[in-house]
């Protein structure tokens, strides 16, 4: 009898060992990593950073627009320029940060959809009937509407000074700028001040879930690498994604000299975030590179993370070997923007695949481009 209980006793505890390992789902990673201070160094030393530069970058572009529109001449129209210019490379930073109020707000869409619609923009300054927070307005603000409010109104400075000045609906022009500025200074400000109160709920949000933080914010990274990175600075303008080449979906189109510019910054803030490198300091904190190297998370012989950083490396050499106006790259040598294209889907996989199952997190949004 004793002999009969044992065996169903070893039999019960075979069973669920057996239900437990083999449920399909893959080993959750060492939780003795410190998922808090690897969120604590994103929101203090990244995230807050970056959106405090942002509004210090759009609030200098806020007074830059005061000073042109008070009284338009080139030299406030080159020193409005510049302050675009200079708060566009630090939106590169910020974009991949999808989450909270930014999340809420569809803060991306209303900042960087390109390329903007010039007949919705003209359509509005005629009308002087626009709603800017409307989703039907997503492509005809923020960033790219400027880049055309700046650059694309005319071939010559003086022909689009005269749009602020003598056209006739020069005081819509003035207005429609006006407010495409305030809807940036406005909304930055609004994510930036949510982190004073989010702060705490972020970095206390430390389970392996699809709700945690981790688990979403590199979804969030991931998802701006392949979409925001890879295929709109690259891949759609180069014609990976349709029958020929797009050069008028490039990034800053009637600026044109500095797309490249600006996907190099977007390739460095991505590849500082994985590194855990604090914004606009040489300082690093726990990271997506720590957590894969606490796993010891090996592929093909080497560490995960360091492949990572060098096919990081490889995409930027491939970037840096483009023309600056990527419009002049597509129509002379096409093949070197799908070089650099391949080269940041070496980095997607990467990180997609190879991480995401290192970490134990599973994708939450839907891949459209088959890739």
């Amino acid at each position: 009898m004793l002999k009969k209980v044992y065996i169903l006793v070893v039999l019960a505890v075979l069973i669920i060992a057996c239900s437990s390992s083999d449920d399909g789902g893959s080993p959750e990673p060492e939780t003795n990593f410190d998922r808090t201070a690897l969120l604590t160094n994103w929101a203090d030393n990244i995230i807050i950073p970056v959106y405090t530069d942002l509004v210090s970058k759009l609030t200098d572009l806020d007074a830059k627009k005061n000073d042109f529109i008070a009284s338009p001449d080139l030299n406030k129209l080159q020193a409005l320029r510049t302050s675009w210019f200079n708060a566009y490379k630090v939106w590169q930073y910020s974009e991949m940060f999808n989450i909270g109020k930014a999340e809420e707000i569809n803060f991306a869409f209303q900042m960087n959809v390109y390329p903007t619609n010039v007949s919705d923009i003209t359509n509005n300054i005629s009308s002087q009937n626009y709603d800017l927070t409307s989703v039907n307005n997503n492509d005809a603000v923020g960033f790219p509407a400027l880049d055309y409010m700046l650059y694309g109104l005319d071939d010559t400075d003086e022909g689009l000074l005269a749009f602020y000045t003598s056209n006739p609906d020069a005081a819509n022009h003035i207005n429609y700028l006006s407010d495409l500025v305030d809807r940036m200074v406005n909304l930055s400000n609004e994510v930036l001040s949510s982190w004073s109160t989010y702060r705490n709920q972020f970095i206390n949000s430390t389970s392996n879930s699809a709700s945690g933080a981790i688990n979403q914010l590199v979804n969030d990274y991931i998802f701006y690498v392949e979409k925001g990175l890879r295929a709109n600075k690259i891949g759609i303008p180069a014609g990976n994604f349709s029958a020929t080449p797009l050069p008028d979906r490039v990034e800053a189109y009637y600026r044109s000299d500095v797309s490249k510019t600006l996907t190099l910054e977007s390739l460095n803030a991505v590849q500082n975030f994985f590194n855990g490198k604090a914004y606009g300091s040489s300082s690093n904190g726990l990271s997506l590179k720590a957590y894969l190297d606490y796993l010891n998370t090996i592929k093909n012989g080497e560490d995960l993370s360091s492949l990572i950083n060098t096919q990081f490396g490889n995409a930027k050499s491939k970037i840096n070997n483009l023309n600056s106006n990527y419009i002049t790259q597509i129509n002379n040598d096409n093949s070197k923007m799908t070089e650099a294209y391949d080269a940041l889907q070496a980095v997607v996989v990467l990180l997609k695949v190879d991480m995401l199952q290192a970490l134990d997190i599973s994708v939450d949004y839907v891949d459209a481009d088959g890739d």
